[in-house]
């Protein structure tokens, strides 16, 4: 009182002061330690990255795969790995439909033209990314945000609920349900550029094997090359696309709007490995995961050309 401080009227009061005194002075450890608990993720093959690429002083962000798996088992259980599944499992078959058919049919295109059969391919690949990105955009924003949702998963929308709400409040376009478009188009069409073009090129380039289990061996190998190369070279479209659809660190408050204006900004505020957020996991799913697509695409269309 001496001082000009007004005494607490009660032990509550003076507790109130001392807890507000507190919380201020570690909000910024709060912030780290507590607020990554509110942001969950993942589906049945490999948790997604998308929670560890958001930005270090974001409150949704996590410090590593280990710690994003611990965090969330221990704060939503086993289901919280499970948020957003519906939309992956109704988008995979046509995405992967338009993957292959679509490269397929650029292929077609593409040999009719002066340019050489390696560069064709990858030409092929490119257009069939970017068709990719056209049908599955949609897809990845609604589990985006049931990703982010802060409830648990019992508590969380359904996959159409959260579709109906962005539109009513986003509509279709490059704000709403189509949110993120051009790093979604760049992911996937340096992928698929990449991914085919090595994996055909270098398939042909190292002979064959008479033997069925090495050649089955040799086309795995070059198709966990293709998958891994693709992944590393692709992820900061990936990283840009998680912070455009995924929450801003400030709600209400717009950060990251397009997918090169993220880059600049995550490489400026974070240095250039910011952009390798995640790579781990998705080399640990998009590696075997590409191979074992490759081989099965090979093996089914061998069969389907022999028998139809």
């Amino acid at each position: 009182a001496a001082r000009g401080r007004t005494p607490p009227s009660s032990l509550t009061e003076e507790h109130e002061i001392h807890r507000a005194s507190k919380n201020t002075k570690n909000d910024s450890h709060k912030a780290t330690e507590h607020a990554p608990r509110s942001l969950s993720s993942g589906h049945r093959r490999w948790i997604r990255w998308f929670q560890i690429q958001r930005g270090t002083t974001d409150p949704t962000s996590y410090k590593s795969l280990g710690h994003c798996f611990r965090t969330i088992f221990q704060s939503e259980g086993v289901f919280g790995f499970y948020k957003g599944i519906l939309p992956p499992i109704l988008a995979e078959t046509p995405k992967r439909a338009v993957k292959f058919f679509t490269f397929e049919q650029y292929k077609k295109l593409l040999n009719l033209t002066p340019l050489s059969p390696g560069v064709a391919l990858s030409a092929a690949g490119l257009g069939s990314g970017l068709t990719e990105a056209l049908v599955i955009n949609p897809f990845e924003v609604v589990k985006v945000s049931l990703q982010a949702n802060r409830d648990s998963f019992k508590e969380q929308p359904s996959s159409f609920a959260q579709a109906r709400r962005i539109i009513k409040s986003d509509g279709f376009g490059l704000r709403g349900l189509n949110k993120g478009l051009t790093s979604t188009l760049g992911r996937h069409g340096v992928f698929n550029m990449i991914y085919f073009g090595f994996y055909f090129n270098v398939k042909d380039a190292i002979p064959t094997n008479p033997d069925p289990t090495l050649e089955f061996l040799r086309k795995f190998t070059i198709g966990l090359l293709s998958g891994t190369i693709s992944s590393c070279v692709n992820i900061p479209f990936d990283v840009a696309k998680s912070r455009i659809q995924g929450p801003q660190p400030v709600p209400g408050e717009i950060k990251y709007r397009t997918c090169f204006q993220t880059m600049a900004l995550v490489y400026r505020e974070e240095g250039y490995l910011a952009l390798y957020k995640g790579l781990v996991p998705k080399i640990m799913r998009l590696g075997p995961g590409g191979a074992v697509m490759l081989l099965v695409y090979e093996y089914v269309s061998e069969w389907l050309q022999r028998n139809w």
